[in-house]
């Protein structure tokens, strides 16, 4: 039984923070809806402009809360949260492409609701799947590269028993772990440190859990996790 636990080492940090995870089962990536999901992530672009209010970027509160909480661990140079790279590109007037369904769903999700949202292939994972510090000698190789580029001692990492599976908290994947077309099931998050938008983080977390279920199939099941609820079965 593979498991999805929250460490001390995180909540140390992150005391109020929550962590909704959708674990989806049986779905079929690989279905052939382009146009529909290339409608999804445009309507999406346009209503993540009213989180872009500030005109100086970094000024907007959702960017500066997730540059807050990257000061509080070691990050490789420029790391930025998922949500202020999607957001960036919406500020700068740049189209996010389609990648698959699943990918597609949750970039949507993340760009409506202003929240960093995230997924993996549940059957690559080696062991349980950890949210915590990193010892600084984890593998880790994201997409674009070939090259192994560990964590930094002390960095919010996801990882497992073969490496990192994602750096910097939600800032680079890895290829190991990533979705593709031929992923059956899969671990998709959704993560909030602001705990006035805990209404907005549920939203999100059924959205996304009924959009997968209702486009791909199988069958989704939401946990959301906090301090005093730091692990949940994933198969």
């Amino acid at each position: 039984m593979k498991k999805f636990v929250i460490e001390n080492d995180f909540w140390s940090l992150f005391p109020n923070a929550r962590i909704g995870v959708v674990v989806c089962h049986g779905i079929d990536n690989s279905v052939k809806a382009e146009d529909k999901y290339k409608d999804m992530i445009y309507n999406s672009e346009k209503e993540a402009l009213k989180y872009l209010n500030n005109a100086e970027f970094s000024s907007n509160e959702v960017i500066k809360v997730w540059r807050e909480a990257f000061q509080k661990f070691k990050t490789k140079k420029g790391a930025r949260s998922s949500i202020e790279a999607l957001l960036k590109r919406v500020h700068n007037g740049n189209h996010l492409g389609t990648i698959n369904p699943l990918v597609d769903i949750y970039n949507s999700i993340s760009l409506r609701y202003g929240l960093p949202c995230g997924g993996e292939d549940i059957d690559t994972f080696a062991g349980d799947i950890r949210l915590t510090r990193a010892a600084g000698n984890e593998n880790f190789v994201t997409l674009g590269t070939d090259e192994n580029a560990p964590p930094y001692e002390g960095e919010i990492v996801y990882k497992d028993n073969e490496g990192a599976i994602c750096r910097c908290w939600n800032w680079r994947e890895s290829v190991r772990t990533m979705l593709t077309e031929n992923t059956k099931n899969a671990f998709l998050c959704v993560e909030l440190i602001d705990e006035s938008r805990i209404n907005e983080f549920e939203n999100a977390l059924k959205d996304l859990a009924e959009t997968v279920q209702e486009d791909l199939g199988g069958t989704c099941t939401i946990s959301i996790l906090d301090i005093s609820n730091k692990e949940v079965s994933i198969k």
